[in-house]
Formats: structure tokens, sequence, C-alpha cells
């Protein structure tokens, strides 16, 4: 049993990390929603359609990603790509990350998930 709410968790955390995961793949090759879903779940995330979908869509109207609509009506495959804008963001939050990672890890050379938590 945990002490946190997961879907909090998910909403105020987790979600910023499917955005990193979604431009780092849309930087490799165009992405469609089934297949970051799968990836999503892959990596342990609670993903649905009914948040991702949505993400994607708001990451388009960012301007970080592109949409290409194959097809016509609701089994139209729409494929994303990363855009310029898109990529200056992913720098941005490479940058950011390694800094984090940096300091969470406190110069050791594994990550340790106890360090720093004081309530224990």
């Amino acid at each position: 049993m945990t002490d946190y709410d997961d879907k909090i968790l998910n909403r105020e955390i987790l979600l910023a990390f499917w955005k990193v995961h979604i431009l780092h793949h849309a930087a490799e090759q165009p992405i469609v929603g089934n297949w970051m879903l799968k990836e999503l779940r892959h990596h342990g995330y609670d993903a649905s359609p009914g948040t991702l979908y949505p993400l994607l869509n708001r990451m388009a109207e960012y301007g970080w990603l592109s949409v290409e609509v194959r097809g016509k009506g609701p089994r139209a495959i729409r494929e994303y790509r990363l855009t310029a804008v898109g990529a200056e963001v992913l720098r941005v939050v490479r940058r950011q990350m390694a800094e984090l990672v940096g300091e969470v890890r406190g110069g050791d050379s594994e990550l340790d998930p106890e360090k720093g938590c004081e309530d224990e």
C-alpha cells in the first residue's frame, strides 16, 4: 500500500515523463499513437488512449509535433513527427534532465531511491 495517490502522481509528475518519451521517440522516427501507448506501458506507465491522444494533440498545438493523417474517418492513422520547435524543446529538456539527474544522484554512480527521503 502506498501513501500517495497514483492519479495525482500520474497527473502532476509522470505525465511530464510521457511528453519527454514522446519527444524522444518522435526525434528518432515518426510515431503513431497506438505504438506510443504500447511503448509507455512497456516502461510501466499507466497509459490510456483517453490521456495519450489529447496529449499528442496538445503537443501538436504547441508546435512540438506535426501530424500527417493517412486515411479517413475514425480508422485514419495519425503520424506524429518532431518539428524544429519540438527539437529545441527536447534539447532544453535533455539539458535540464541531465542537471536534475546529477543533483538527485548526488555524484553517486547509481541512483539511490532512498537518498533524501527523510520521512521514512
